[in-house]
């Protein structure tokens, strides 16, 4: 990690925005989400490294351990990970390879391959799981409450974005 600044460089940007350009508040806003999620991502990875998974692996893991059956469409995977079909079959591929998944034909659908968590998938998934929860997914720094406001301002972005249209789960 670089040493800190002694002063914050999206706030300069955004004042020097704001004296040349116009109103800052939306690119200070962009921009410091874009350098969280810069700063999230490299503690989550870091944290799932040593368990051999990537965070979309591991999102893929923790989904299948919430199916009923422990097994789910690649279909539906792709829909709740909001996934394109080809980037689930390289997550399932990869997992199968390392022994985490089993493909499973349809019980009653031809067509559709099932995907089932293997024991050592719901075991790696548990000990992947303990490592983000110790340091909080990489998002430090703010308070249970404040983390909630957080999720409930970017659940209105992704709302907005036509990510879903439940209104269940805006905040």
């Amino acid at each position: 990690m670089n040493r800190p600044l002694p002063f914050d460089p999206i706030a300069r940007a955004a004042q020097l925005w704001e004296d040349r350009i116009g109103p800052s508040t939306t690119m200070a806003a962009v921009t410091g989400l874009m350098r969280v999620q810069q700063i999230v991502q490299s503690a989550v990875d870091t944290a799932l490294k040593p368990h051999g998974l990537t965070f979309a692996r591991f999102e893929a893991l923790v989904l299948l351990t919430f199916a009923r059956s422990s097994s789910l469409p690649m279909r539906v995977m792709g829909e709740r990970l909001q996934l394109h079909p080809t980037s689930v079959t390289n997550i399932v591929d990869r997992l199968e390879k390392d022994g985490l998944v089993k493909r499973l034909p349809h019980p009653t659908d031809r067509r559709t391959t099932l995907v089932e968590i293997t024991e050592e998938g719901r075991a790696r998934q548990e000990r992947a799981t303990r490592a983000v929860n110790a340091i909080d997914f990489g998002l430090t720094g703010l308070t249970t409450r404040q983390t909630e406001q957080l999720t409930d301002l970017l659940t209105r972005v992704r709302k907005s974005a036509g990510d879903f249209t439940d209104d269940a789960g805006e905040g």
